[in-house]
């Protein structure tokens, strides 16, 4: 028999990872969010996206970071189970090691590159070719993941 997590829920976890909000009984004092709520970090992957199983392999060029996005609803809009940037999100310029595809991105709990540590991640709609003087950018909106 498969089960799933009930929409109400879904939204709640949401709102817990990205937003900082305490989800409400569960015990005596809910899933509770942080006491410094810190942020979130997206990452950029290319030939290998991430998946359950498989770490993907991230970009490289020189310049390239993971971006830090603060969690609360100044980073992150979640709503109907779903979850996207409520801010652009813009990586470094590309001034070396280029051109690179990005093909999917992930929500990564560290900002260490190469870490193995993406909770969500999901398909670009369209690959970003990079070149020197790039600046890979998502408008708010532009990353969405979701719970189902």
């Amino acid at each position: 028999m498969a089960g799933s997590k009930k929409d109400t829920f879904e939204n709640a976890l949401l709102l817990c990872i990205f937003n900082n909000t305490t989800v409400a009984g569960i015990g005596d004092d809910g899933l509770r969010g942080s006491t410094t709520a810190g942020s979130l970090y997206v990452a950029l992957f290319k030939t290998v996206a991430p998946s359950d199983s498989v770490q993907g392999t991230e970009l490289a060029y020189t310049g390239y970071a993971r971006v830090a996005v603060a969690r609360s609803g100044a980073g992150w809009t979640v709503a109907g189970n779903n979850c996207s940037n409520a801010a652009l999100v813009e990586f470094g310029v590309c001034t070396g090691g280029a051109p690179e595809t990005a093909i999917s991105f992930a929500v990564c709990k560290a900002g260490t590159i190469g870490v193995d540590d993406a909770i969500y991640w999901a398909d670009l709609n369209d690959p970003l070719v990079i070149n020197v003087n790039i600046t890979p950018r998502f408008s708010i909106g532009d990353l969405d993941v979701n719970e189902d």
